[in-house]
């Protein structure tokens, strides 16, 4: 990984730290750089018929050119071809002429013995990937290749080392993956989290890939590296592959620092290897010296033609592009003047039309996002943005309750009906001033000690005094006294 303008440091390790425990207390900051795999929603796989799907009977997703027989030529799918171009348009890459190459390795996964690749002249080129706090990772590219078989080793603990046999299934071995590849910009297990995050929701925005993790849809490769703060050139990087969950990933990434720095503080160099991320240990293993480009032996694919989408394609591709996540995060921010990341969550669920359309409708802005995030987790089911402007309003002018308006709520996401309709039928009915006003006065009369506390107190005193009272005038009221009306009767009873 070389270092280029823009990537400077934003995340501070303390060696010493709990969270890296290095013997020394010198500051290091982690570099990292992913490498992510995503599966490409095709019906076929990248060369041939076969279906690409998930699960299924092993070794029945497969046909003689997925399984390389001899005689057998590889075709191209334009469909994994249109996805790929989808997802460069998304990051902004350049898209261009490509050319297919063979990368020649040797496990019993890939058939041929090659896996078809792109290598120096890959699809899409450059970009970027703006996180929701705003910070933007370079993209050096995303490029076009066929996945390899799933090896399971069996017995032991399932790895190689200590398996009585292992079983190959090449259902997966063709299925369309594109590789997308940062630069080193990253500097913390949260942002690696984030990134990862940001470009699964592109990717689903898109229409590229489902994005299942748990399925192997998704898989990240990250390289990581540590180096003194201030430190002009990065350290010995290594990789940790097919990280397959976000926990994973955070938790791998923390290993492997420490472990970096560790080995740096007294003096012993880092090597450059290819690692395994153990999820029962949580650690890191060698699995073997981290190969280079000539290790791999390129060469043009005799098999394919240069790849050279027409402009005209690519246009009409990046015309029928939905609002990515940024833009959806932008356009929501704008309207309510807050910053991006404070509406990413919204977004992120897919609430943001809702939101929108509830502000236009009336409702305040701050309101609408407070409900989106604590009371719709789950989602918003029949909710309407009207009957979610009308509900705000209502909880504005003191006619329903806090507790009131959680229960409404959840009852207009069940139904849709307005919050009038399911208010009128739970029996929420505000507390006519004079009634409410004569109840306080009873609370008051009934409870002399605390209300002299409440009045010759400190703050903190009379914070939990009025407290006090405004649960008992809670109690008295059934929940249904608005708490602001509550707190202002006793100010005025106080004299304050």
């Amino acid at each position: 990984m070389s270092d280029r303008p823009g990537s400077g440091a934003d995340v501070i390790w303390a060696a010493g730290s709990p969270g890296l425990g290095a013997p020394a207390d010198t500051e290091w900051e982690m570099v990292i750089g992913l490498e992510v795999h995503a599966e490409l929603l095709t019906r076929s796989k990248l060369f041939s018929g076969s279906p690409n799907a998930f699960g299924g009977e092993p070794n029945t997703n497969i046909d003689p050119v997925c399984m390389g027989l001899p005689g057998t030529l590889p075709v191209l799918n334009r469909h994994a071809v249109e996805l790929a171009i989808r997802v460069g348009l998304s990051l902004g890459s350049l898209v261009q002429p490509s050319v297919f190459a063979r990368k020649n390795y040797f496990y019993p996964d890939m058939p041929k013995d090659y896996q078809i690749s792109q290598y120096d002249r890959p699809i899409n080129v450059g970009g970027s990937l703006e996180l929701p706090t705003g910070k933007v990772i370079g993209i050096v590219r995303a490029h076009l290749e066929e996945d390899t078989g799933k090896t399971t080793h069996m017995g032991g603990a399932g790895r190689i080392d200590d398996a009585a046999y292992s079983l190959v299934d090449y259902n997966r071995a063709g299925v369309p993956l594109l590789e997308i590849v940062s630069y080193p910009d990253l500097r913390s297990p949260a942002e690696a989290r984030e990134y990862v995050t940001e470009l699964r929701s592109t990717l689903l925005a898109v229409g590229a890939s489902d994005g299942k993790m748990e399925e192997g849809s998704l898989r990240v490769d990250a390289n990581v590296s540590v180096r003194p703060v201030g430190a002009g050139e990065f350290g010995t990087r290594c990789e940790i592959k097919n990280v397959n969950s976000l926990r994973s990933l955070g938790r791998a990434l923390e290993y492997e620092a420490r472990r970096q720095i560790r080995m740096l503080s007294v003096g012993e160099p880092v090597t450059q290897q290819t690692r395994h991320w153990n999820e029962d240990t949580g650690r890191t293993s060698a699995l073997r010296t981290k190969e280079e480009a000539t290790d791999y032996r390129y060469f043009p694919e005799p098999d394919l033609v240069p790849l050279d989408p027409d402009p005209a394609w690519v246009e009409r591709i990046r015309a029928e592009l939905p609002l990515l996540p940024r833009e959806r995060r932008h356009r929501l921010a704008g309207l309510i003047g807050e910053d991006p990341a404070r509406v990413s969550l919204v977004t992120e669920r897919g609430q943001d039309d809702l939101a929108l359309a509830a502000i236009e409708a009336g409702a305040a802005p701050a309101a609408v996002l407070k409900h989106l995030e604590q009371n719709l987790a789950d989602g918003s089911g029949e909710l309407t943005a009207d009957g979610l402007a009308e509900l705000i309003g209502m909880e504005a002018r003191g006619e329903l309750t806090s507790n009131q308006v959680k229960d409404v709520l959840a009852e207009m996401v069940r139904t849709g009906e307005s919050p009038a309709t399911v208010a009128r039928r739970a029996g929420f009915e505000a507390v006519a001033a004079g009634e409410l006003a004569a109840v306080v006065d009873r609370i008051i009369a009934e409870h002399p000690e605390e209300w002299r506390r409440l009045c010759a107190g400190d703050g903190r005193e009379r914070k939990k005094m009025q407290g006090f009272f405004t649960g008992q005038v809670m109690r008295a009221t059934k929940g249904q006294a608005n708490g602001r009306d509550v707190a202002a009767l006793l100010a005025d009873r106080a004299g304050s």
